[in-house]
């Protein structure tokens, strides 16, 4: 058990580091769709990856979609509905033609009219059926997944395909999970669908479960996610985030500012500051910055206690050195948000999470991301998808139906307008003011 937890957390560190200096797979222009089940439609760590991609990049022009539909499996059985002990049965060419009509119809209704031109692919959870691994319908799962990369691409569009989650159960050993045991080999196959395809390939599997490893570790009991065992909540699903934001290529840095005492020389990346004022054994300036800190949603900060989600997505920093012993107080726009000594100021601190108004309107955009995401979803399926009774249909019905998407347009486009908003920095003054010898 030991030697197994060793392995588990060794897991954690590389998945962490290995991809730190990669590209970042979505690019300025891109119309990125997110396409999952019940975990995708829940539209939090989606939301997540997407607030990062708007704070990150703010002169970026970007659109996201989230298409994620409860229950669905690569075959996309929610939205096609194929015999399913048909299609775990079938041979060869007849499971592909299967598969092939299924996944041909539920995209060219739901993926396809939105033009992505990147798209991630989330399932698995609900393809293994729960139960320990079964070859016939992992077959049907790697033909699926790999007929869902030959569409989009073919379409014009980029694949990641993510693996789920693992299982969080309340025990010990949530590898010994024979569902999770079975989770693992269908991710293994999915990285080898991407690799044939020439696709993106994200394992938030590992990092996940060995975060759930090191926990349980040291409390049996441990529940990192929230939610439940298949839907992890905001802290749960914030620690996808983190995961599927690396396996893109996501990096660190918003930016920096470093001033040395007692002439008030400047370095910076990411930002600029001007009107250094060196006082009272302190030092006051303004800094606007080219991106805001990535906005970690408040029912999720638990998830910052156990993941270095802030240290590998978001380093907001400020490094003041030649300050005198003793203990500093810093405020932004006269809002105090850190007491700290000068030890510290000079090794740097981050201040991601914690940047007073700098923080609150990255908070902000997330909450805007929320609502015009359900807005959008609201949209699809509660409208556009939307099936009427026999003798509620007709022209006067579709017309209404027309009218009702329109406006629910005009509502997510006021949404993103409201957010471009938000994307841009504003200057704010700085001051770092001791307090006591």
């Amino acid at each position: 058990m030991i030697t197994r937890r060793i392995l588990l957390v060794s897991t954690l560190l590389a998945a962490t580091s290995w991809l730190a200096s990669a590209e970042f797979a979505i690019r300025d222009g891109d119309r990125v769709v997110f396409l999952g089940d019940s975990i995708t439609e829940q539209r939090l760590y989606t939301t997540y990856i997407e607030a990062y991609a708007l704070t990150r990049h703010p002169a970026w022009k970007l659109s996201f979609r989230n298409v994620g539909w409860g229950g669905d499996t690569s075959w996309l059985r929610q939205r096609a509905h194929p015999d399913e002990a048909k299609l775990f049965a079938a041979e060869d060419e007849a499971q592909q033609r299967m598969i092939e009509d299924s996944v041909g119809k539920g995209l060219s209704r739901d993926v396809l009219p939105l033009k992505p031109t990147f798209v991630t692919i989330k399932f698995g959870m609900n393809d293994h059926s729960y139960q320990k691994f079964r070859p016939d319908i992992f077959k049907a799962y790697t033909r699926s997944q790999s007929q869902l990369q030959k569409v989009l691409s073919g379409a014009g569009a980029r694949v990641s395909f993510l693996t789920p989650q693992p299982i969080e159960e309340k025990r010990a050993d949530p590898d010994q999970d024979v569902r999770n045991q079975s989770l693992r080999k269908f991710s293994d196959g999915l990285k080898q669908v991407a690799q044939e395809r020439g696709a993106g390939f994200v394992d938030q599997f590992d990092p996940y479960m060995a975060i759930m490893m090191k926990e349980r570790a040291s409390d049996p009991k441990a529940f990192i996610g929230g939610g439940d065992a298949v839907h992890p909540g905001p802290a749960g699903q914030t620690i996808m985030a983190w995961a599927v934001l690396k396996g893109l290529g996501a990096t660190a840095p918003v930016s920096s500012a470093s001033i040395t005492l007692p002439a008030g020389g400047v370095e910076t990346h990411g930002c600029k500051v001007g009107k250094v004022a060196v006082s009272g054994g302190g030092v006051s300036f303004d800094r606007l910055d080219e991106s805001l800190p990535f906005p970690v949603d408040e029912r999720a900060e638990a998830a910052l206690k156990i993941a270095p989600i802030l240290e590998d997505l978001s380093r907001y920093e400020l490094g003041v050195s030649g300050l005198a012993a003793g203990t500093y107080e810093v405020l932004i726009d006269g809002e105090s948000v850190l007491k700290t000594d000068a030890e510290a100021l000079k090794k740097g601190v981050n201040l991601s999470n914690n940047a007073g108004p700098i923080t609150k309107q990255a908070r902000e955009l997330l909450g805007e991301v929320f609502k015009k995401n359900n807005s959008f979803f609201h949209r699809w399926r509660d409208v556009q998808l939307y099936s009427f009774p026999g003798w509620a249909q007709g022209a006067e019905t579709e017309a209404r139906r027309s009218a009702e998407l329109k406006k629910l347009d005009e509502e997510v486009v006021a949404g993103e307008r409201k957010i471009e908003g938000l994307r841009k920095p504003a200057s704010h003054h700085f001051e770092i003011k001791r307090l006591t010898p």
